[in-house]
């Protein structure tokens, strides 16, 4: 979304077009939110863990290698 300058103020803005009809529109809410709570657990990590580990690929190889690890001793 782009910010307003002071040539393109919000008065400026043309209103919403008729041919724009959101009247009969379906809201359909968080529609990933089935597929999410099935397969996936939330997690909040500490800000130096996220240094180390920045997205999920990283955590889960990081957990494999301790599960294989603890698997072996």
């Amino acid at each position: 979304m782009k910010k307003p300058n002071s040539k393109n103020s919000a008065a400026e803005e043309p209103e919403m077009q008729p041919e724009y009809d959101f009247s009969k529109a379906k809201h359909v809410g968080n529609k990933h939110i089935a597929r999410l709570s099935k397969g996936s657990n939330v997690v909040v990590i500490d800000p130096d863990l996220h240094k180390k580990f920045p997205d999920s690929e990283a955590v889960n190889a990081a957990l494999r290698t301790l599960v294989n690890a603890t698997r072996r001793a």
